[in-house]
């Protein structure tokens, strides 16, 4: 077992493995949401998950039962101060999405709570997606006068540029598990997070005794054509570096935090 955390930072990212399962767990006390610190340690555990030769697949995970993931800190949000830092914590996300889209393990995604922005864009980087009847999904972006465009590529990949731009548009309305569900972001979902973990365990013991070669060159074949995605994300980084710096965005940032 490894444990990475930022004295500095609230919030960990922990890796075990078993039986030729990883499984990475984040967690933030702030609903799962994710500082650079913990984007970082994210980036770095699907990576090494990646690499290692015990671990057949990945299970990707949040701690806690009703939130998965809340997307950006805000704290973090309104404390940049320039476009460089913009672009150097938006690619925080880049990465992390890069590194599930690179990584030659099959990831199963476990989304046991509402995602956010951010956490949508996770939820849709995995290869294969778990859910309970709570996750409720919402890209928030615009509603604090930003976008998604670093979760964007991921998301619209998964669920279609119709189903995008529903989310990414009606910036401020959960749309439900079921939605999710039916436009290709969730596998399957259950009533219970017992239930879903039951399925996960199932698919992922499947899968840890399936052809690893096999594995990793139809995780290839299937992700063909995002090849561009460094730079592509890199680009829509920058471009949310320089939104995050405007007024409206600190402002509409200081009215959520204020809540």
């Amino acid at each position: 077992m490894s444990l990475i955390e930022d004295k500095t930072q609230l919030g960990s990212v922990e890796t075990t493995i078993a039986q030729q399962i990883a499984t990475i767990t984040f967690f933030h006390p702030s609903h799962n949401s994710l500082p650079a610190n913990l984007l970082a340690a994210l980036r770095d555990a699907i990576n090494d998950a990646g690499e290692n030769e015990e671990v057949k697949v990945i299970v990707l995970k949040s701690a806690g039962e009703r939130t998965f993931c809340a997307g950006a800190s805000f704290d973090e949000l309104i404390a940049i101060d320039n476009e460089r830092n913009g672009k150097t914590f938006f690619m925080g996300f880049a990465n992390v999405i890069n590194a599930c889209r690179k990584c030659p393990k099959l990831i199963i995604g476990r989304v046991q709570g509402k995602a956010v922005g951010g956490g949508v864009g996770l939820a849709s980087a995995t290869d294969y997606c778990f859910a309970t009847k709570y996750a409720a999904v919402k890209l928030s972006e615009l509603a604090v006068g930003i976008g998604p465009f670093v979760v964007g590529p991921a998301v619209e990949r998964k669920i279609g540029n119709s189903a995008m731009t529903q989310l990414a548009y009606n910036a401020t309305e959960w749309r439900d598990a079921e939605w999710a569900r039916t436009k290709g972001l969730y596998a399957d979902i259950y009533d219970s997070v017992e239930e879903m973990d039951a399925a996960i365990a199932e698919l992922a013991n499947k899968l840890a005794n399936s052809n690893p070669e096999a594995m990793r060159m139809m995780k290839q074949a299937f992700w063909s054509g995002t090849e561009h995605w460094d730079d592509l994300l890199a680009s829509r980084a920058a471009t949310s570096g320089q939104l995050v710096l405007s007024d409206f965005t600190r402002n509409a940032i200081a009215k959520f935090k204020a809540k």
